[in-house]
């Protein structure tokens, strides 16, 4: 029986309970870490239409943190060959606190390269962030994998809670609007430098060990790891671009209140992560080709919905149904891409599939404010339609769906 096949029916089985305690410590710590993305989610695109040069450049701390993320990616793979990741956890940890403190500077001497700065070092941290799912694949036995990426990406449900009330709670609580936003954020960077300080690595990681795999191309040009790496681009970038113009859209354009606006991003990001808990039992009915297909309608639908109406319900529906299909085709791409690589090829792939992945979604982000202030709400949702229809084909054509299998390390 192949090894794809074999997941398929493992990923069914009632385990949950036996993830240890070193994934569920992984998966707090990935939500006080991704408690800054939420939030610049929520505000750094408000705070932009109020001191940005121009209006069309308000998104652009936004998208400058995962511009910050993906040029962050090749370099954080590397430096966890060569010094393992509890290091690099901790480092990326302090780099996250002086980001947050400097961001709270920018905009209390209304600087907006500073802010900017700011959000690039945000997004440089949290590369070791999204490193931790990879971290916990390998704090358990290979069978149990597909649990652990689900157990650490409900952290999501945390983050989506802590970032935006964080904001909101701390928009007052200087002279400066927001300001204290980033002071407490700071406060919950170092609770999650102390949580990741009791991470310990179950694999030796070593530069020579890395140096020993196949040759990159090589590798990517696996029909495992293209699909592998194709789903979780499409969700993250489609995800993206719709995500980074909807609190604008919502709050500055179509006048809904911050209440109505943190509550719809909260429940985007609550819908992103919630589908964790029943994602193992539906891929043990669906499997690779039943969640990525779900996850392709997902998206198709919230850009329905989405270009209907600007009221209230409409946002929340786009915006819950967009997190749904990003968490099928995220969960699907990273548990199929550990197919693609030997053990000692691990970083090197790992990292530049998060290299592409965060390389279109800082694309998308950067180009979303663009679409918004030229061709408004409905010209960035029909903008999303052809990336979506891609990796549909992709998906259609696909030898690994239509197969279902494939092998451990296909060549």
């Amino acid at each position: 029986m192949n090894e794809i096949t074999h997941a398929t029916r493992e990923f069914g089985h009632p385990v949950m309970r036996n993830v240890p305690v070193q994934v569920w410590r992984l998966m707090v710590a990935y939500a006080l870490m991704m408690a800054g993305t939420s939030l610049m989610v929520l505000i750094a695109g408000i705070i932009g239409t109020q001191f940005a040069p121009s209006p069309g450049l308000a998104t652009l701390p936004v998208a400058l943190t995962i511009v910050g993320l993906a040029m962050s990616t090749l370099p954080t793979g590397r430096l966890q060959s060569r010094y393992g990741r509890r290091k690099v956890f901790i480092s990326y940890g302090f780099i996250a606190v002086a980001a947050a403190n400097l961001a709270a500077l920018s905009l209390v001497y209304q600087s907006f390269g500073g802010f900017c700065l700011a959000a690039i070092l945000m997004g440089w941290s949290a590369a070791a962030g999204h490193q931790y799912r990879f971290a916990a694949m390998e704090s358990v036995p290979v069978e149990l994998a597909p649990k652990a990426t689900s157990v650490l990406l409900f952290g999501g449900i945390l983050a989506a809670v802590v970032g935006p009330e964080i904001a909101v709670r701390g928009q007052h609580l200087l002279a400066t609007e927001f300001a204290g936003s980033y002071l407490l954020l700071a406060g919950v960077y170092a609770l999650g430098i102390v949580l990741i300080s009791f991470y310990r690595e179950t694999r030796a990681s070593n530069e020579q060990h890395a140096l020993k795999g196949r040759p990159l191309l090589q590798i990517m040009r696996s029909p495992v790891v293209i699909l592998a790496v194709a789903a979780s681009a499409v969700g993250y970038g489609v995800m993206s671009f719709v995500m980074t113009a909807g609190p604008i859209s919502m709050h500055e354009h179509a006048g809904h209140d911050m209440q109505a606006t943190k509550w719809v991003l909260q429940s985007h990001i609550a819908a992103m992560y919630l589908p964790s808990l029943i994602y193992p039992w539906l891929f043990s009915k669906m499997g690779y080709k039943g969640m990525m297909w779900a996850g392709v309608t997902a998206l198709l639908v919230c850009l329905f919905i989405g270009s209907i109406n600007t009221e209230f319900i409409h946002y929340w529906l786009t915006m819950v149904i967009l997190g749904i299909g990003w968490n099928f085709l995220f969960l699907s791409g990273t548990n199929l891409l550990r197919y693609g690589y030997r053990d000692e090829e691990r970083f090197k792939v790992q990292s530049f599939n998060d290299f592409l992945v965060f390389s279109i979604q800082g694309i998308a982000s950067l180009s979303s404010g663009w679409f918004l202030f030229h061709w408004g709400w409905q010209g960035v949702l029909f903008a999303s339609l052809p990336l979506v229809l891609v990796f549909a084909l992709l998906a259609l054509f696909s030898t690994v769906l239509r197969a279902q299998s494939q092998p451990g390390t296909p060549s």
